[in-house]
């Protein structure tokens, strides 16, 4: 069920499929209470965004997600993510008035951002780390209640990729090839 609700695995632990919140931590150690549907780090403007936007979006349940810790350095992933539940992106897949170093979104089309800006409440506690004052929101949220927004939004189930071997041509690096154990072996100069 796991793999239905959160197709595009990532860095996170799942709890209540039927939780009305996500959290996102932001260099800090927090284990949220088990009534919450899923939370997990954010450390990239870019593609950590994308992974956060298309699981939680695939979860109808999820209703509110709460950013909490303090933001990363340079990255600026919980502001860049605030901006883009605000903002959205401009023509060039730019997160509009990020501050994050690199905050595109390129893997996902502007509907399942437009799902992501409307099924959610964004609660941002940046800055926020202690624990008392972060399971106070959270219980807050879930005394609401809200109902299921509809039903789920898959943005794109991702796939495994094939595993590269040493006879293989492809790579991922021109000098770099990965054998059937998934062993990093360097080609040849």
């Amino acid at each position: 069920m796991t793999d239905d609700l959160y197709p595009w695995g990532g860095e996170f632990t799942t709890c209540s499929p039927h939780g009305c919140v996500a959290v996102v931590l932001l260099n800090i150690q927090y284990t949220p209470p088990e009534s919450i549907a899923i939370y997990g780090p954010l450390k990239t403007e870019n593609i950590g965004i994308e992974k956060i936007i298309a699981n939680v979006i695939s979860n109808p349940f999820i209703r509110y997600l709460v950013l909490c810790g303090e933001d990363i350095r340079g990255h600026r992933s919980g502001a860049s993510l605030v901006a883009l539940h605000k903002n959205g992106i401009d023509q060039n897949h730019r997160i509009i008035d990020a501050l994050g170093a690199i905050p595109y979104i390129e893997n996902l089309h502007q509907e399942a951002i437009k799902r992501f800006q409307d099924q959610l409440t964004i609660i941002n506690l940046l800055g926020v780390t202690q624990k008392d004052h972060i399971d106070a929101v959270i219980t807050d949220c879930n005394q609401k209640a809200p109902p299921s927004f509809g039903a789920p939004y898959i943005a794109i189930r991702i796939k495994p990729q094939a595993t590269v071997t040493l006879t293989d041509n492809r790579a991922l690096h021109s000098r770099i090839i990965i054998d059937y154990l998934g062993n990093i072996k360097k080609r040849g100069m």
